[in-house]
């Protein structure tokens, strides 16, 4: 590739033109993610997932990226249920309503366990110190 030299303004106009058009095109957003570290919960349009089962006799709930991983969690009578906080901040498991069972605070990278309600039933939990999570464990 051969470079072009114009004289004068001319060449000093296009040398111009060609490194800020260099620039706009690395500022352009690309779909990537975002660097913001606030806590505000992802918004989504997407239907809510069915509960997931858990191994006979074993129940995990995950706390990543300020969501319950999974969000519906179906279980036995008395399960116990271990809570893996694998965020920096702290979080609770807090049945609402009934308030059938609570962790506690759960520092970063903590794990607790509770145990399953004995009565079967939904039981929709939140984190008292981040509200919009939020969680539903189902009794079978």
């Amino acid at each position: 590739m051969r470079a072009l030299l114009l004289p004068g303004r001319a060449g000093i106009t296009v040398a111009a033109a060609i490194v800020c058009t260099t620039a706009l095109a690395g500022c352009s957003n690309s779909g990537g993610g975002s660097s913001s570290s606030s806590a505000t919960p992802p918004t989504s349009s997407s239907p809510t997932p069915p509960p997931s089962p858990s191994p006979a006799g074993k129940a995990l709930i995950t706390i990543k990226d300020f969501a319950f991983k999974p969000a519906r969690l179906t279980v036995a009578p008395g399960t116990p249920v271990t809570v893996v906080n694998e965020d920096a901040a702290p979080h609770t498991v807090t049945a609402t309503g009934s308030k059938a069972f609570d962790t506690g605070d759960v520092a970063a990278g903590q794990t607790v366990t509770f145990t399953a309600p004995a009565k079967a039933g939904t039981y929709p939990y939140i984190c008292t110190i981040h509200p919009y999570m939020k969680g539903s464990l189902t009794v079978r």
